[in-house]
């Protein structure tokens, strides 16, 4: 039985590169890109494709941990080259199918986390095209003819931003986009993600499939800039739901100890694991607009965070946020606001994910800000996960191969630019 499974999933992924291949015969991608746009009313990164026959311009939801490229199936779905996955099929293995239809098409769950809601779906193929790029501009647009996809039920679709019919997953699965993408055109099992904080069109920020390099403007590659830290895999699911032994599709990383200004902050370091129930640790989240913090680790650095800046009035609390200040107590220099630096701090003191006043304040009006960290209760399935917000303009690279991730400085404090600078619009 081994053998066999073995073979089916050899044979799939040959096939996705035999059909790459033919469908795109004198020209092979380096890598692949898709903008990236934040919706200023839900907070979400939002993407599109191009899906189906003839190809239509599907707009998704961007989920880091995701398993699986999910799209509404119910409602105005047509195309001529959707082939759905025949139970016992080398797709439905790959997929990891849990059910099979009386109509003999297999299906699995397909989630939406951000109304923690969760449904079952056939499982299918269809035309995927995206744009190619050297690194340094955009190319000539490929297609993947047989891309795994779930279909989602309307439902799901609720609490996405407007225009959006479905989820783009990232997550460590073998249908994820990133190694679907990468069995189709031979490249490394690697996509970087650079989040930009503008929610105007004209400043995406981008996802791009395959190695670097990345370069943000002439001459700069931020793919010399990366600090490496591992990548950790929860041996339990985080997903809404998920079947016995089913190991999380999330990208968790190592954060050993917190500092505020440079000084480690009382913690209780057991949190900081991930335990044998799948409990704790640190994953790095796009679906949660900022990060999130068991209440113990909350108050301890919104505590710190307050005594670092004594002179600075308190205001009161605008939800979600528990910490807030007088903004015209606050300078606001080249780089963000002048509060306190806050510091995951990873392998060891020298290698750290730092939070500067760009990423750490929101203003919620004209003289009040916040620090965008949220309390997470007591309890948590995961202690600390980094939202969106504090990943804005900061070039992640995640190595799926090497199972590391790799992290610039702040774009916005090292190198006076960000993540809106990638260009999509000359070849």
């Amino acid at each position: 039985m081994a053998l066999s499974h073995n073979f089916l999933l050899l044979c799939s992924v040959f096939l996705f590169i035999s059909s790459a291949t033919i469908a795109q015969s004198s020209f092979r991608p380096k890598a692949l890109l898709l903008p990236v746009s934040k919706d200023a009313s839900t907070l979400q990164y939002v993407t599109h494709i191009n899906q189906r026959t003839p190809l239509v311009p599907v707009k998704l939801t961007v989920h880091l941990g995701g398993e699986t490229l999910w799209v509404d199936c119910e409602k105005g779905f047509t195309s001529s080259s959707f082939k759905p996955a025949r139970c016992g099929s080398a797709q439905c293995s790959l997929a990891t199918a849990d059910s099979c239809s009386g109509l003999n098409v297999c299906g699995q769950g397909v989630e939406n986390p951000i109304i923690r809601t969760s449904t079952h779906g056939d499982i299918g193929q269809d035309v995927v095209s995206l744009q190619s790029t050297d690194g340094s501009n955009p190319g000539r647009v490929v297609k993947v003819p047989n891309f795994i996809f779930t279909c989602g039920a309307t439902l799901l679709v609720r609490g996405l931003a407007n225009g959006v019919t479905g989820m783009a997953g990232l997550g460590r699965s073998k249908i994820a986009f990133p190694t679907q993408l990468a069995a189709a055109f031979s490249f490394k099992r690697k996509f970087a993600l650079c989040l930009s904080s503008s929610t105007t069109s004209d400043e995406n920020g981008v996802i791009i499939f395959g190695d670097g390099p990345y370069v943000i403007r002439p001459g700069f590659d931020l793919s010399k800039s990366l600090t490496y830290t591992p990548l950790f895999i929860n041996p339990v699911s985080t997903a809404g739901a998920f079947s016995l032994g089913d190991k999380s599709f999330e990208y968790f990383i190592g954060v050993k100890s917190v500092n505020i200004n440079g000084k480690a902050i009382p913690l209780n370091k057991t949190l900081l694991s991930i335990d044998s129930n799948g409990i704790g640790g640190t994953k790095i989240s796009t679906v949660d607009p900022y990060t999130v913090l068991e209440t113990s680790i909350y108050n301890a650095v919104v505590s710190a965070f307050i005594n670092g800046m004594p002179t600075v009035k308190r205001v009161s609390s605008v939800a979600p946020f528990g910490a807030c200040f007088d903004s015209r107590d606050i300078l606001i220099t080249r780089v963000g606001y002048a509060v306190p630096g806050i510091d995951l701090v990873l392998q060891s003191q020298n290698v750290k994910f730092s939070v500067t006043g760009a990423n750490s304040m929101v203003r919620v009006s004209d003289n009040v800000l916040c620090l965008g960290f949220v309390d997470g209760g007591v309890n948590p399935r995961t202690s600390i996960v980094v939202g969106g917000y504090q990943l804005e303009n900061n070039l992640l690279q995640f190595d799926l191969a090497s199972s590391r991730l790799g992290f610039s400085p702040s774009l916005i404090v090292q190198y006076r630019t960000n993540c809106g600078y990638f260009n999509f619009t000359s070849i």
